[in-house]
């Protein structure tokens, strides 16, 4: 962590990475957080095995309130806060960082614990704190020699009590005195371990703390608030009469664990894996933290689900759940293993049933192991929960596998007699050994499963029944098996194991003759191949192939057939060869031929089957592209409609996924907001993630489109941790980052992330995959000042294009042709670009690439007016005329990065025309406009425009307050800033204040980047 970030409160925790991914940029994502005391070490701990995060995550309204508390202390009025959480909540971070609230505003801070055995002794807590205050006031010293007077004299006893209320007294006398010397905050740890010396102390200051400025703030364990414990008296009195307040620390939530791994592991980790940690840690921090180095301890970063549901309890939970269950009475210990093999949740009956005890001992061992902290009652009266996950998984592994054979098999027997779900049955039968009954109840779960849309159940429920299918099982059935598992891989991204599974099952198809079988699953695997990268030659090959098949067999297979085409029709969709996408989808639909363009292009009447549904949403998209938007969208609206009315919900996701993001790729953001937010919404409802990954990649585009570049960043980000198992999403999100990359001046890594997405586009052989990070090298070399390799990509993106008369990809091509064939002041070279790009974007006139052509214009005879002299005028006020025409309708369309850039073209006009208010007006735009986004090469290309006479060179800054933009870009604190200039912090603060405001940035950072961009004088 850089040095300077420190702060009781942070939002930006700089540039956390890890070996292996991508910087991990804006750690919290919107959330406020606070760095731990090690922060400033490596991410991940110090110490092999050891993962801390460097953020303190989900502690902010708790943290607001013990600021709140310290300001009151601080003016005379302290009180007692109790700090009450589960073992491993994060108490002690908490009071570490109100140790830091505290120091920052001027209080003197004293700490003292309670240990293990400490209840049995006399004051080890105030020894303790006595130990840490030291000598400077000699209350230390004072309190230790009173303390070391206590005696257990059994010949005074008669005086006992009385020797005891007078010792108390003077102890609270003591620590009362160290009000005297300030604002003083007490830190008390471990106090369900306290004696009773100490809680009595604590318990008779209590209501004398609100008269000086002494803040106590002491934590305890509530798990361990056990009826033998002094504190549980005195917690509830001190609560109940209003003389202690408690902040109880809850378990994190899912997006607060996602925080929090994302911060440890330096980036987004894909959801499906924070949903299963967040499950086994129950949202315990150092639950988190402890599954996390386990699973890190011996290779890189976790990021795959199996590696969260497979990792063994770490040691340090394990042997803390064992030695409190040592404890507990044999037939409790009985019980509580028995429980464990049935699972986190169990059931009375059930778990009467399999340990053959009598009720009543059963009843009396779950009392026992509610006292304990073990188990919690569920939602009715004969269920029960382990306390947390990690509980029953310690509980578990530590029983004999014998046993817990035995137990399973009599688990997976009462179960199935008593009518369990048949995941549950299946389970308990394969972990007992009995594979016959395990592989038929989890092929009907699996076939429920599926049938509810829970694809990622019925995916495990399917993998249990392969792995326990028995030998004999007929071909039929296997290659049915191998073909659903399949199915279900694909829908939940898992493609590589769908591919392995299609290939199997298409393999005994073929081998057992079922010509047909095989046939039909070839769809499948040329969809999955596709997301995993098979370029569109091989699946256009194996399509022909299948048909080829067909014939030589003599099979009709008139469904089949149509697959085939409906799935080679998507194929050439995606490579944008429209006309023959349009022949075979209307082979597929039972038409002739495409007669020209006015014919209309339906998929069949109304028909809500599959094959139909996704040729009419391929032909939709075909149509739009084709520059026949009306007819486009309206056939894919209807698409998505028929789908979801006909429960269709594989073509009901595919439908989205071509609506929405065949809507962000021509320039129409608004609806591709609405479509994609429906799409992802309704992808995950329906547990088909590949599908909702790659919308919402297609959202992150959406976001760098129109200019919200921290929304683009965090969901790219995201999406590409997601999709990992989709070579789609992974081209999209890294191209949408290489753009925010170029744009934020950051050449290195917009190369790296634009060059891996162009190699995997370019392998695919699709354009829609090429040709966007294509346009980001060029663009990106534009913005560097490399003209000439601008133009040559421009020129490769050019023929991509032109060859399948493709405007929706080739349109951004046109202005950084253009511009970086002028840069290098060939004028004749950027019109012949402008004419031969012009041409193929008229000709399929797709309303969203259109200014382009307007703008390209502007740009041409603002050149053209340099040139000559004669024309100038006429030429500039065309080219103003142009420009402003093409700015309102990227403006209109949302399309940020070429308004943005159009205004600026203004700018320069209108420079050369002398309107200089005209012209300062549009870089004030531009430069609130970037500034709010953090695009700092547009912010750069503002500064280079503005003429030095025209105003001073840090407009619009005040001289002092880009001075103090100059120290913070030194990465200079405030309180340094303050130092330096002789100011006070508060007038400081104020200038950073207005300085953000004036920029239109939101963190420090970007008045760095800002900075950078501007040329001042030198310093005096």
């Amino acid at each position: 962590m850089a040095p300077g970030c420190a702060g009781p409160l942070v939002r930006f925790i700089g540039r956390v990475t890890y070996p292996g991914t991508l910087p991990f940029r804006d750690v919290p994502f919107g959330l406020a957080h606070h760095l731990t005391q090690d922060a400033a070490t490596e991410v991940g701990g110090a110490v092999a095995g050891v993962v801390t995060s460097p953020v303190l995550v989900g502690r902010d309204e708790f943290l607001a309130l013990t600021g709140r508390r310290l300001v009151q202390a601080a003016s005379g009025s302290g009180e007692l806060l109790l700090v009450a959480g589960e073992a491993g909540i994060g108490k002690t971070r908490f009071l570490g960082a109100v140790a830091r609230q505290a120091r920052s505003l001027g209080f003197t801070v004293s700490t003292g614990a309670a240990f293990p055995g400490d209840s049995a002794s006399s004051a080890g807590l105030l020894l303790d704190l006595a130990a840490d205050l030291g000598e400077p006031t000699g209350l230390g010293r004072r309190l230790a020699d009173r303390l070391a007077a206590i005696t257990d004299d059994p010949a005074r006893s008669g005086d006992a009590h009385h020797r005891r209320r007078m010792l108390v007294q003077d102890l609270v006398g003591l620590l009362l005195a160290l009000r005297e010397g300030g604002p003083r905050l007490i830190v008390l740890e471990d106090l369900h371990w306290a004696d009773a010396v100490s809680l009595d102390v604590i318990g008779r200051l209590a209501p004398r703390l609100s008269s000086g400025s002494l803040l106590i703030a002491a934590a305890y364990r509530s798990d361990e608030l056990y009826p033998s414990r002094p504190l549980r008296e005195l917690r509830a009195r001190l609560v109940v009469q209003r003389l202690a307040e408690e902040i109880r620390l809850p378990r994190l939530s899912l997006p607060e664990v996602s925080v929090l791994t994302g911060a440890v592991l330096g980036g987004p980790v894909p959801g499906q894996t924070v949903q299963a940690l967040h499950t086994r840690s129950d949202g315990i921090p150092l639950h988190v933290e402890e599954l996390l180095a386990a699973a890190t301890t011996a290779g890189p970063p976790m990021y795959e689900l199996h590696e969260v549901q497979e990792v063994a309890v770490p040691d340090t939970l394990a042997e803390a759940v064992l030695s409190r269950v040592r404890h507990l009475a044999p037939v409790t210990r009985e019980v509580v293993r028995a429980a464990a093999v049935i699972g986190r949740s169990f059931d009375f009956d059930l778990l009467a049933l399999i340990t053959g005890l009598p009720d009543d001992e059963v009843a009396a061992a779950l009392r026992e192991l509610r006292e304990a902290y073990l188990v919690l009652p569920g939602p009715d009266a004969t269920t029960f929960d382990f306390r947390h996950a990690l509980i029953r998984d310690a509980l578990y592994a530590d029983t004999d596998l014998p046993v817990r054979r035995r137990l399973h098999e009599q688990a997976a027997r009462a179960a199935a007699g008593r009518g369990y779900r048949g995941a549950v049955v299946s389970a308990h039968f394969e972990h007992a050994g009995q594979a016959a009954p395990a592989h038929a109840h989890a092929l009907a779960a699996a076939r429920e499963a599926t049938a509810l849309s829970a694809h990622r159940e019925a995916l495990e429920l399917y993998r249990r029944a392969a792995r326990n299918a028995p030998d004999d099982l007929d071909v039929t059935a296997r290659v049915a098996l191998l073909s659903a598992l399949g199915a279900e891989a694909a829908a939940v991204d898992e493609n590589a194991e769908a591919a392995a599974a299609y290939t199997s099952a298409h393999a005994l198809a073929l081998e057992s003759g079922d010509v047909r079988t095989a046939a039909a699953l070839v769809p499948g695997m040329v969809a999955v191949g596709h997301l995993l990268g098979e370029p569109l030659r091989e699946r256009v090959s194996r399509l022909r192939a299948a048909t080829d098949l067909l014939d030589r067999a003599g099979i009709e297979a008139t469904t089949e057939r149509r697959a085939l085409r409906s799935a080679t029709a998507a194929a050439f969709m995606l490579d944008r060869r429209l006309d023959e996408a349009i022949d075979e989808g209307r082979g597929s639909a039972g038409s002739g031929p495409d007669t020209g363009s006015d014919s209309s292009i339906d998929a069949g009447p109304d028909s809500d089957d599959d094959v139909a549904l996704n040729t009419s949403i391929t032909l939709g998209s075909v149509l739009v592209f084709a520059g026949r938007p009306a007819e486009g969208w309206s056939l894919l609206e209807k698409g998505v409609r028929q789908a979801r009315s006909a429960r269709r919900e594989a073509e009901a996701a595919r439908g989205y996924r071509m609506l929405a993001t065949t809507a962000s790729v021509v320039v129409e953001y608004d609806r591709a907001d609405h479509w994609l937010a429906e799409g992802v919404t309704y992808a995950g409802t329906v547990d088909l993630w590949n599908h909702r990954h790659y919308l919402a990649a297609h959202q992150g585009h959406v976001g760098w489109a129109t200019g919200d570049w921290a929304r683009a960043e965090a969901t790219a980000r995201q999406a590409l941790a997601d999709g990992r198992g989709g070579i789609t999403t992974r081209i999209t999100a890294q191209y949408v980052l290489g753009y925010l990359a170029f744009g934020r001046g950051e050449a290195g890594t917009a190369d790296a992330l634009l060059r891996e997405a162009l190699e995997a586009g370019r392998d695919m052989a699709e354009l829609q995959r090429f040709s966007p990070p294509l346009w980001g090298l060029a663009e990106a070399a534009r913005c560097r000042g490399d003209h000439d390799q601008a133009a040559r990509l421009c020129e490769e993106g050019f023929h991509a294009s032109a060859e399948v008369t493709d405007a929706a990809y080739l349109f951004p091509f046109l202005l950084t042709g253009v511009r970086a064939h002028l840069a290098t002041g060939d004028l004749d070279a950027a019109g012949d670009f402008a004419a031969r790009t012009g041409a193929v974007l008229r000709s399929r006139s797709i309303p969203g690439t259109l200014p382009a052509l307007v703008h390209a214009e502007g740009l041409l005879l603002a050149a053209q007016a340099t040139q000559t002299t004669q024309t100038a005028r006429a030429d500039l006020a065309g080219a103003r005329a142009r420009l402003e025409k093409a700015v309102h309708a990227w403006s209109d369309r949302r399309r940020f990065w070429e308004s943005c850039w159009g205004k600026l073209d203004l700018a320069d006009v209108c420079f050369r025309m002398r309107r200089r208010a005209e012209a300062n007006r549009y870089l004030d735009e531009v430069r609130a406009q970037a500034g709010a986004a953090g695009a700092t090469v547009l912010l750069t290309a503002a500064g280079r425009l503005t003429p030095v006479t025209s105003r001073t060179p840090w407009h619009p800054l005040t001289a002092r307050e880009f001075e103090v933009a100059r120290l913070i870009a030194d990465g200079l604190t405030n309180r340094q800033i303050a130092e330096h200039l002789v100011l006070a912090p508060k007038t400081v603060s104020a200038h950073v204040e207005h300085i953000l405001a004036k920029l239109g940035a939101a963190r420090r950072t970007e008045i760095a980047s800002w900075t950078a961009g501007v040329n001042p004088r030198p310093r005096s």
